[in-house]
């Protein structure tokens, strides 16, 4: 549970868009795109319907003439080269009508229970503007250019779960479709890609006219969605202990399930070797900037390497192939490459590792509430398993408690800023769960073993979230970071990885150590082409495709 091992986390089975799109392809979901109304200069609206088992549900697309000026990823923007809500069932034209006055406002609007999420993007404009171009003239665009960007769109936020006037999750988590999290946002992005291919496409024709290409589905496949993330997402893993914890946990318990197979089939290795190629011809595509991201991108590359010479001398054998390569693993390859590998042995064995996806929601609601029984001498327990190394930190020294967690007042959404620089220290949010347990339990020093902890709050209430916290790793035991989230050496991208692996996201690509941007659905079929043949491995990349 340090932050620099979770900042080297991967995609794997277990990630929420693949379990959306197994689902819908195992369900036989249908698609359809039953209004489509854009002008020649890409102004108007789409709906497109995911009729599952049961239920339906629509994205409704708004697309917009942004000027250049306008077009920014920053959350204070105003004004979105597209706008998007998914809406709970099919719209009426009514529903359209409303919806067509509030989703272009997104913060500054409003929406209902009808709505499930609520989101926007903003176009690749040299990419865009390529892709236009190349089919206009009734030609491909370059494949290179393609990969260099990887998206013709990028979201800017999805929120779902109640924000501005959304439903709230309890309203939906118990539909099957739903029960793992955040799949309305998954299934909003998923419909999203295609309206983004569609559209490219109609500024196309509408440039070109009779002579213009549509977009080869090989090409079109390894276009995603962009998305740019930043501080807003970081306080997300801290803020829901319990969550974090049973995704971490799957995660583990499959891992471990796999390690303890004693024996691998020829079909098993022969899809780990296949995918493991395949991830090198991912890594090739994988570009940043970022210095820290570009020492990972080198380390990579070298364990991809040092991993197939391995196996090329070290044929994957009997007993328990996949223990013994994950422990030479820790000394053989960065971690960077561990974590890639810890996601890929798990690739052969969906019966193993599949069901693991419907133990990740947070159900615990009991765990909210504090135990004022529980003796001082159980807290002391728990808050030394969970933070006893926070004791041995100097919490006077300033680049221990160099960063203060703050929400911001024109935006509502949290903010990192320097403590001894910046006036907010009086504005801190509870985010520091390591400083506050060191506190606690220097305060808790002078008071008998067999004491009710709900005395001890009665004098110190300043300390109830903390105790909390202690109580809840009794179900928990992942649920922390063992990480100083104040210190002067914090870098919150190591937080956003972690929870957009677990999203399914790829090819993360740092812009400071605050925000990042990332890829989703590369290289996943389309609603047309989607089966179960070709709804699972599409995040690997086919060699030489």
């Amino acid at each position: 549970m340090r932050l620099k091992r979770l900042g080297s986390l991967h995609q794997s089975r277990l990630s929420f868009m693949r379990v959306l799109t197994r689902r819908m392809a195992g369900d036989a979901w249908r698609f359809s795109r039953p209004v489509f109304e854009v002008d020649a200069q890409g102004v108007g609206h789409a709906v497109y319907t995911a009729q599952g088992p049961e239920r339906a549900y629509s994205l409704i697309a708004f697309a917009h003439d942004l000027p250049d000026d306008q077009r920014s990823d920053r959350v204070i923007a105003e004004a979105w080269d597209a706008t998007f809500t998914l809406f709970d069932g099919v719209p009426t034209a009514a529903d359209i009508a409303r919806l067509e006055a509030e989703v272009p406002r997104q913060e500054a609007g409003r929406i209902a229970e009808s709505e499930l999420s609520l989101s926007r993007a903003n176009r690749s404009v040299r990419l865009w503007a390529h892709v236009v171009e190349a089919l206009a003239a009734g030609q491909q665009p370059d494949p290179a250019q393609i990969d260099a960007v990887g998206y013709l769109m990028r979201t800017t936020a999805v929120y779902g779960s109640g924000k501005f006037g959304a439903a709230d999750r309890d309203t939906i988590a118990e539909r099957e479709e739903f029960t793992v999290p955040f799949q309305t946002e998954m299934l909003s992005v998923y419909l999203i890609r295609t309206f983004v291919r569609d559209l490219v496409e109609h500024m196309a024709r509408a440039k070109g006219g009779a002579g213009a290409a549509s977009l080869d589905p090989a090409l079109a496949r390894r276009l995603g969605i962009g998305n740019s993330t930043g501080l807003g997402m970081a306080p997300f893993l801290i803020n829901h202990p319990i969550l974090f914890n049973n995704w971490i946990i799957a995660r583990e318990e499959a891992i471990a399930r796999v390690r303890g197979v004693p024996v691998a089939k020829a079909a098993e290795i022969a899809l780990f070797r296949d995918l493991l190629e395949r991830s090198v011809q991912s890594a090739n595509r994988w570009t940043s900037q970022h210095p820290e991201q570009m020492r990972k991108l080198d380390a990579l590359h070298r364990d991809l390497k040092t991993l197939s010479a391995r196996l090329a001398k070290a044929p994957l054998a009997a007993p328990y192939p996949w223990d013994r390569l994950c422990l030479w693993a820790e000394t053989a390859l960065s971690e960077e490459g561990q974590e890639l590998l810890a996601s890929l042995i798990l690739e052969p064995y969906p019966d193993l590792v599949d069901g693991l996806a419907h133990c990740m929601a947070d159900s615990n609601d009991a765990a909210f509430r504090i135990d004022g029984a529980m003796p001082i001498a159980g807290v002391r327990t728990l808050l030394e398993r969970s933070f006893g190394w926070a004791g041995d930190l100097d919490w006077d020294a300033p680049e221990n408690c160099a960063r203060a967690w703050y929400v911001s007042e024109e935006k509502l959404e949290p903010r990192m800023g320097e403590r001894f620089e910046e006036p907010i220290a009086a504005y801190e949010q509870p985010l520091a769960p390591a400083r506050d347990a060191a506190l606690a339990a220097r305060d808790l020093a002078g008071w008998a073993a067999d004491s009710p902890v709900a005395a001890f709050l009665l004098q110190h209430p300043e300390h109830r979230h903390t105790i909390r916290r202690a109580q809840m790793s009794r179900v928990a035991p992942y649920g922390e970071f063992r990480d100083n989230t104040i210190s002067d050496r914090l870098l919150p991208i190591d937080m956003l990885r972690a929870k957009l692996s677990f999203f399914g996201a790829t090819h993360f690509d740092p812009r400071s150590d605050r925000w990042v941007r990332i890829c989703m659905y590369a290289g996943a079929p389309y609603p047309e082409d989607l089966t179960p043949e070709t709804a699972d491995h599409w995040v690997y990349p086919q060699v030489g495709g």
